[in-house]
């Protein structure tokens, strides 16, 4: 993407849009994936520069379309897009940031008029029936180029589906994820599976802006292997799972100061033992999720730590209020 990008207020950049010709004009499919429903996943006022966040969790409210919509990934708040930005109360000064799947297909329409789309979302097949529906339309010839989220990644088999292009491949990079890389092998490799499973060979086309990582090699060499032996070594170099343990506990309320107070005392009492470091409290990467007000420690231990008995003795020397809850996560697979 750095030596090839995209036009001003375009996503699909110069290559994949001559790859997407060649298969019309051959008669064949293409995929489009992009791991991100809607239309932008982002609002912004050019005036103020206010962005439109739900009211119940730390997340940007993102824009739907196709049902003329605002709507939290998270707790499922919707609301219609206001005209006026909600802060300086300037009109038509709200601008979509970002691509989702129904961008990308409006800008595959206007380069493609011609060509016949299917966006699939969980917004789009939300039922068997509409599943059914759309492999029927794709294995009767009856679409041209797919454009989908994870729903694509694995299970279908095209045999005339020969191109699949990965529009932001950089996407599930972002954050502090220790397994970001593993994930977005796994998801690229599903995706890229779609191309070519009859006769006609296939092609895969990955847009990325960091095409020295490590995880970006591995999937144009197809290294697994290679991949998997390099991010073990990291891992164990970082006593990362499953080279060693990690354990969040997440202290949450209605009440932003009852919170983030048990959160203070569960840190003034944390154990203090060999290998055992333990990070916090605070806030948590989603700081506020469904009107919840969240604070997080994290513990990192040596594999044969035994974790589970030392956060329970910790955790009973805490005198907890009725509006608090706490969640704990031993080797967790998400740190949000």
């Amino acid at each position: 993407m750095r030596a090839d990008p995209p036009d001003r207020g375009r996503w699909l950049a110069p290559p994949l849009v001559d790859a997407l010709a060649d298969r019309l004009a051959k008669g064949e499919q293409s995929l489009l994936f992009l791991n991100r429903r809607g239309f932008a996943p982002l609002t912004l006022c050019r005036t103020c520069g206010h962005r439109i966040q739900c009211p119940n969790c730390t997340a940007w409210m993102v824009e739907h379309r196709l049902v003329h919509r605002l709507a939290c990934h998270h707790c499922g708040h919707v609301m219609p897009p206001p005209r006026l930005c909600l802060e300086c109360e300037d009109e038509d000064s709200l601008v979509a940031c970002g691509p989702g799947v129904e961008r990308v297909a409006d800008e595959v329409a206007l380069r493609f008029p011609e060509a016949r789309v299917a966006i699939v979302t969980s917004d789009t097949l939300w039922s068997p029936a509409k599943a059914a529906e759309f492999v029927d339309n794709v294995e009767g010839g009856l679409v041209d180029i797919i454009i989908g989220t994870q729903l694509v990644t694995k299970g279908y088999h095209f045999p005339n589906l020969t191109l699949v292009g990965v529009v932001d491949a950089d996407l599930g990079l972002d954050g502090g994820d220790l397994r970001a890389s593993e994930r977005t092998f796994q998801q690229i490799a599903q995706v890229a599976g779609r191309a070519g499973r009859g006769v006609k060979p296939g092609e895969v086309l990955i847009q990325t802006r960091v095409p020295d990582a490590p995880v970006m090699a591995a999937l144009v060499s197809n290294d697994r292997e290679g991949f998997y032996a390099a991010e073990a070594a990291s891992r164990k170099q970082a006593g990362a799972p499953p080279y060693g343990r990690f354990a969040a506990l997440i202290v949450s309320s209605e009440d932003a100061e009852v919170a983030r107070g048990v959160a203070q005392r569960l840190g003034a009492k944390a154990p203090v033992a060999e290998g055992l470091a333990v990070y916090g409290p605070a806030p948590a990467p989603l700081a506020m999720l469904r009107g919840r007000h969240r604070f997080r420690l994290l513990l990192h231990a040596p594999r044969s730590f035994d974790l589970q008995r030392t956060i329970r003795d910790w955790v009973a020397r805490i005198d907890w209020p009725a509006k608090a809850r706490l969640a704990i996560d031993v080797d967790p697979y998400s740190f949000v």
